[in-house]
């Protein structure tokens, strides 16, 4: 701001054709009132922004016309952020000689904008746009401000849904909330609350420290929010963090550490029990020497999105990605590039469960004035849509960002410091109107447990679309306790494997239909069974077509995961069974039977599995799991399974 000062400065000493100027150049003739603009001149130049305004308003009583005067005011106001107070000495200077220097009635469109007189910038960079002699980037950047201006004017006339609640005291205080984050329950926020370093702390950033804390809804109500405590806070700051949807993993900022690489970098921490590990530093090619802050992780921890103004980026602040590989490391971060990006600043990044929606903050694109949130979705082509402003009244004349949405996809989280609340700025919640919703998720809570001990265990817990056999999610369930939390997109015919190294996997198939209230789980707790001669599983996620044994496309994962449990316990010998329910004859049922077994070793053998290994049989109606006279117990009783006959420990 302070070099486009100096360089407006500059080119409106030669611009002054209808002014009467003095002979060294300004338009002041009056001795007192340019010795005042003199001292506002050296006040500037050593950043002393509140000596130069106290000078200005002299200048400007001594000499009401004085124009240079005035232009320095309205811009010192402006680079202040006091973009209302810009208005009166830019209007002064259009009204004394709108040709003195023409881009003064661009400042004033742009100061106009930004407190929210969208008519009326408008109507103010039209005229501007219609004199002649106006510079070609003078004319875009003006009719770039009044296309956002018309853009707001219709967003104003066409408010949207939003009614902001109060998060409440249990977790808003005196001081400033924000940055929150949700599991899949929507059961746990993680938020920053930042305190005085002392009594009588100015508002200089390092008079504070921002740390974590965290509150849990029980019964309705949300309790009182703890400071989470070493190892994630420390004396320092620590900031800006996201969830995974199990709660387990957190990714957060942190600046001017030891460790650090750049000026601010992203840490990450562990949790196993109740116990968190030492935050540690994710380290390149996530972190550089530039600026990394702001991180959302995916709801299956593998994709990481986050804030940087690191090479590449298009302007002074972009949003990138990183994945994670099977090994546990994250690959070199790629720019989300056009349309996401653009040459203003993109910030808090927040993916949803989905994977698809993601939520951020931006003054490049057409927005209300400053920061507003904005969504964009990730497409089948691997391409982001052109991002969708959220809407008026909830994105407004000044800055929103860091906003998250719960898995269900219809309350938003945000801060605000609004009127009514508790402190700086509290914690918000409000339901998402339904045009910028996410593809909703409900949850799945379970324990993992060994079938004959009972003790939990650290499982892999898999979800994957049986539509397209792709992996949804993947997670693992808490060393310590067992438990597992996993979010689940709607409407979808999914296979769930569960699997750990000397167990035989645990298989299973669902779908959604309707959301899961946090005091209505889906509750699935699993218990494997340890490898051992004589044990069976049952391959619930093999398909059929009806009254054939042709495998069904969606049975793919399964047989692949069948496939490499083999490989993994080479020394097993397993026979592959089938079974029917009691309709139809038993003979026809037995060769069904027999013939769907034989589909399923032929499979593995072509997928490399030694036949030695492998036998198989049909076993018709023989062997039922549940009652033929029913539905739901005669689908139980057609199934699929591999029992181990040979080479367990």
């Amino acid at each position: 701001m302070m070099i486009r000062v100096y360089i407006a400065m500059a080119v409106f000493l030669g611009c002054m054709d209808g002014a009467a100027l003095a002979d060294d150049g300004l338009s002041s003739g009056n001795r007192r009132a340019r010795r005042a603009y003199e001292r506002a001149m050296e006040a500037w130049r050593l950043y002393d922004h509140q000596a130069a305004l106290y000078e200005l308003e002299r200048a400007t009583e001594r000499d009401p016309d004085f124009l240079e005067a005035h232009l320095m005011m309205g811009e010192i106001h402006y680079s202040r952020g006091d973009y209302g107070a810009s208005i009166a000495p830019y209007r002064r200077v259009v009204e004394l000689d709108d040709r003195f220097f023409p881009a003064a009635r661009y400042y004033l469109g742009r100061a106009l904008y930004r407190t929210g007189n969208y008519v009326e910038s408008v109507e103010v960079l039209t005229l501007l746009l219609q004199l002649n002699g106006v510079g070609e980037d003078l004319q875009a950047r003006a009719a770039d401000i009044k296309g956002r201006a018309i853009f707001a004017c219709e967003a104003v006339n066409n408010p949207v849904s939003f009614e902001a609640v109060n998060a409440g005291a249990a977790i808003n205080s005196q001081h400033a909330e924000y940055s929150p984050s949700l599991t899949a329950d929507e059961q746990s926020l993680v938020f920053t609350r930042k305190k005085p370093r002392f009594p009588g702390a100015t508002d200089l950033q390092r008079d504070f420290y921002e740390d974590f804390y965290i509150s849990h809804r029980r019964d309705g109500e949300w309790t009182t929010a703890v400071n989470m405590g070493a190892p994630l806070n420390t004396a320092d700051n620590e900031g800006a963090q996201s969830l995974t949807a199990d709660g387990r993993h957190m990714y957060f900022t942190a600046c001017n550490r030891p460790d650090g690489m750049g000026s601010c970098d992203i840490y990450h921490a562990r949790r196993e029990g109740d116990t968190w590990s030492r935050p540690r530093n994710i380290g390149p090619p996530v972190n550089s020497r530039a600026w990394e802050s702001q991180p959302s992780i995916s709801a299956d921890g593998n994709t990481l999105y986050f804030a940087s103004n690191r090479e590449g980026s298009i302007g002074p602040m972009d949003i990138w990605k990183s994945t994670r590989g099977d090994d546990g490391t994250w690959s070199s971060p790629v720019n989300l590039g056009e349309p996401v990006n653009t040459t203003g600043h993109e910030m808090s990044p927040f993916i949803h469960h989905d994977g698809r929606s993601l939520y951020f903050a931006s003054d490049g694109h057409k927005g209300m004035g400053g920061l507003d949130l904005f969504v964009s979705r990730l497409g089948e082509d691997g391409r982001w849509t052109p991002p969708e402003n959220i809407g008026y009244p909830i994105n407004t004349v000044g800055d929103e960002f860091a906003m998250v949405v719960g898995a269900s996809g219809r309350r938003a989280w945000f801060a605000s410091d609004m009127e009514g609340g508790y402190g700086r700025t509290d914690l918000y919640t409000f339901e998402l109107h339904e045009e910028v919703q996410p593809h909703p998720h409900t949850f799945m809570r379970g324990i993992v447990y060994d079938a004959e001990s009972g003790e939990p265990l650290a499982a892999r817990i898999e979800l994957i679309g049986l539509d397209t056999n792709h992996l949804i999610t993947s997670s693992l369930s808490d060393p310590v306790k067992g438990d597992f939390l996993v979010a689940i997109p709607m409407d979808k015919d999914l296979a769930l494997n569960v699997s750990k190294e000397g167990y035989l996997f645990f298989s299973e198939h669902f779908s959604h239909s309707g959301l899961r209230s946090p005091a209505d789980p889906y509750l699935h707790d699993i218990g494997l069974e340890a490898i051992r001669e004589g044990r069976a599983v049952v391959l619930r996620n093999i398909f059929f077509e009806t009254d054939s044994y042709a495998l069904h496309e969606s049975s793919h994962a399964e047989l692949e995961k069948l496939v490499h449990f083999l490989r993994d316990n080479p020394g097993l010998e397993v026979e592959i069974s089938g079974h029917t329910d009691s309709t139809g004859s038993f003979d026809h049922n037995l060769r069904l039977s027999q013939n769907r077994a034989a589909s399923v070793h032929r499979y593995l053998v072509e997928q490399g599995v030694p036949g030695g290994r492998l036998s198989y049989r049909g076993y018709a109606d023989t062997q039922p799991v549940d009652t033929n006279e029913t539905p739901e117990g005669r689908a139980r009783n057609r199934r699929t399974e591999f029992r181990v006959i040979g080479g367990g420990p």
